[in-house]
């Protein structure tokens, strides 16, 4: 006699959950991946290398990286902030605050790059005051980052919410019966603990900066060779024809986020070893 015990489930058996699951990323993410990997096959190595090495290509590819990373690092310090304070305080509007924390995810990005030019123009309600200060947020790499920071946040936030309201606080209340200080529970309590979760967000972040384009496109004035940012770079090729000089330049997009997405997921199995 089987003395298997069979388990209910309400969806379907392991075989057609596991086939439309191969189906559906097979066709949104792995063929698309696919078919630019092999249009940039059709290049020579050294023809690749002359599109992505022009000085304008270059510039874009430093200021996209380089603002992808500024903006999801100061999305790591401040949404954990964020999200400290919104799951560890009760105040006045707090549901108002952590409802606008997805508002970059409901509104339309060239809506949201729009606003933000508004806004920190030189008549704009916030740059008519930081403008004579010296701080020019449109129209300039500053911009960019501002732009790359607001669509990044809800990443963050929303990463290590679960995390913080899971997190059992009777471990800092024993670390403050002992003796620790506030710093010192930090540094060897939370802050480990919260560690995956901070590199999980900032990764999700930095990938949704490098592929953002609606919200730069009205902020950085697209100026080539100071604020003109890889993906606007990829549109302006395909509106040219030049259809290899796009893919070239997708393909290092594609390439280096992978490379920096494998590191990150390396840090975490770091982390989470640390961790136990």
């Amino acid at each position: 006699m089987r003395s298997a015990e069979r388990h209910f489930s309400a969806l379907p058996g392991f075989r057609f959950t596991l086939g439309y699951t191969m189906f559906y990323l097979g066709v949104i993410v792995v063929i698309p991946m696919a078919a630019l990997a092999l249009k940039a096959l059709e290049l020579s190595p050294g023809e690749f290398f002359r599109l992505v090495s022009t000085p304008r290509a270059i510039a874009a590819l430093q200021l996209t990286f380089g603002a992808s990373f500024v903006a999801a690092f100061v999305n790591a310090v401040f949404g954990t902030l964020l999200a400290w304070v919104l799951v560890r305080y009760e105040f006045p509007g707090r549901r108002w605050v952590d409802a606008l924390v997805d508002f970059p995810f409901a509104l339309p990005t060239a809506v949201a790059g729009l606003t933000l030019a508004s806004l920190f123009a030189e008549n704009g309600w916030l740059g008519r005051f930081l403008v004579p200060l010296g701080f020019h947020g449109a129209f300039t790499r500053a911009g960019v980052v501002i732009a790359l920071t607001f669509v990044g946040l809800p990443f963050m936030v929303r990463t290590l919410q679960p995390m913080l309201e899971n997190f059992e606080r009777d471990v800092e209340e024993a670390a403050a019966i002992l003796g620790a200080s506030r710093l010192r529970t930090f540094l060897t309590i939370i802050a480990p603990t919260l560690l995956p979760g901070v590199l999980t967000g900032f990764t999700l972040a930095f990938a949704r900066a490098v592929g953002e384009y609606g919200s730069i496109v009205f902020i950085s004035g697209n100026l080539p060779f100071r604020t003109e940012i890889a993906p606007f770079l990829v549109v302006i090729r395909l509106e040219e024809y030049d259809y290899n000089g796009a893919t070239a330049i997708a393909v290092v997009l594609l390439v280096v986020s992978f490379l920096i997405l494998a590191g990150i997921n390396k840090l975490q199995l770091w982390a989470n070893r640390f961790n136990r």
